[in-house]
Order: structure tokens, then C-alpha cells, then sequence
């Protein structure tokens, strides 16, 4: 018996749990509240990596500053952003559609 003709044999012999097995088989994964929440997190992980690149040095290329380099926004607020968002993520995808 194949695994086919054995989900069949269930669908038949229990015709009330063959309607909730096939409205389910066709629901969407995800629902608009999922799709907000991705956008959102995936916002916040663009934003954290570009908080992070930073801006062009305006003084000599050769002279290192070394406040640009390790200012709070790229060292500290940017890898926060990006783990928020990469946190947001966990709940939107897992998150059931009803």
C-alpha cells in the first residue's frame, strides 16, 4: 500500500476529519500579520547594516579617526538593530495564520 492510497483510506473512513484535513492542506502559511512582522524585522536589519557602513571620511583617507571608526552607532547600535530584527523574525515566521 502506497502512502497515497493510505491517506486516502483515512480520508474515507472519517469523512468529518477529511474536511478540516483538506481546508487545511490549501490555508496559507503565512497571514498578513506574518508578512508585517518580516517586513518590519527585515526593515530593521537593513537599517542596522546601514547605520553601520557609515559615511564617507571627509578628512585625509590616510589619517585614521578613530571617534568615527568606533562610534556608538556603529559598534554598539547597529548590531542591536540587526539583532532585533533577526528576533522579530523567529516570532513572524513561527507565528501561526488563522
Amino acid at each position: 500500500m502506497s502512502i497515497s492510497q493510505s491517506q486516502k483510506n483515512v480520508l474515507e473512513t472519517n469523512p468529518s476529519n477529511a474536511a478540516t484535513q483538506l481546508k487545511d492542506s490549501n490555508a496559507p502559511m503565512f497571514g498578513p500579520k506574518n508578512f508585517l512582522l518580516m517586513a518590519i524585522g527585515v526593515a530593521l536589519i537593513v537599517v542596522g547594516y546601514v547605520l553601520m557602513v557609515g559615511g564617507s571620511s571627509d578628512a585625509n583617507p590616510e589619517v585614521f579617526n578613530a571617534d568615527e571608526k568606533y562610534s556608538f552607532v556603529r559598534i554598539t547600535l547597529s548590531p542591536l538593530l540587526i539583532l532585533a530584527g533577526l528576533a522579530i523574525q523567529i516570532p513572524a515566521i513561527l507565528l501561526r495564520a488563522k
